[in-house]
């Protein structure tokens, strides 16, 4: 049976990325795809590919992130079942959370709408939140950054944000939330788009940084935009503090 022909499945996990280059599978580099991969091809009793939503970047934590994968096997059918099966073989760190049976041409990256991102500050020192939140000496101005992220909103050129030399066919995201919020001792910051590219969130935030703790004006956002020139922009905080929170779909609940 062609993989066109075969019932295609969304699986959703979870993960922390601390361990892991990536999710990505590399030559030399362990990531979570390879993990995913490995332990799916066991179950299945044969090497099974899949693709994500999306990238995430060394160290980034994905508290959901959609996965497709095709193939006939009926163990499948107790979706149940092989959840539970999976996390079996998937390490501590990888979550299989639900098995979803979509349509044949259904496909995770291309038929998302949206994605949401959140951003984790913590300022006294705690080994809970070691590798899983940037810890930052001085409190910035919360109200300076919200209003500076106002106009990160809407379809824009975000070059300046975006790692040189990425093979993408446009730099033009459509940001629908940019907010920081304090959840009691720590700060997040709240983003929403259609799509993100490379170290994007991760750029943003410092350049937000920048202007909370005083270094720049609140108006040095839009000068970073119009530049489109990465270096006029912050230095991308750690990826530890870094989570994909949702991935939305016209299908999926």
């Amino acid at each position: 049976m062609v993989e066109d022909q075969m019932p295609r499945y969304f699986l959703e996990i979870s993960y922390n990325g601390t361990a892991y280059h990536g999710w990505q599978i590399q030559e030399n580099a362990v990531s979570v795809q390879e993990k995913l991969n490995q332990a799916l091809a066991i179950l299945l009793r044969e090497e099974v590919e899949t693709i994500g939503a999306g990238r995430t970047d060394t160290g980034v934590h994905a508290k959901q992130l959609f996965v497709h994968f095709s193939h006939p096997s009926s163990v499948l059918q107790n979706k149940e079942k092989f959840v539970h099966s999976l996390n079996a073989l998937l390490p501590f760190d990888i979550s299989a959370k639900r098995l979803t049976e979509v349509s044949k041409d259904a496909h995770a990256r291309f038929d998302a709408t949206q994605r949401s991102y959140e951003y984790h500050v913590h300022f006294q020192k705690d080994p809970f939140l070691h590798q899983f939140s940037w810890q930052l000496r001085d409190r910035p101005d919360i109200e300076k950054m919200n209003i500076a992220a106002q106009d990160l909103l809407g379809k824009q050129d975000f070059s300046c944000f975006s790692k040189s030399n990425t093979q993408v066919f446009t730099n033009n995201c459509d940001i629908k939330r940019a907010e920081w919020v304090w959840e009691g001792e720590k700060l997040i910051f709240h983003i929403t788009a259609d799509r993100f590219l490379r170290n994007m969130v991760r750029a943003i935030v410092g350049t937000l940084m920048e202007i909370g703790l005083g270094k720049k004006p609140i108006e040095h956002i839009k000068v970073v935009i119009r530049s489109k020139d990465r270096s006029k922009a912050g230095t991308s905080v750690p990826a530890c503090g870094l989570y994909l929170t949702e991935v939305a779909y016209p299908y999926i609940d």
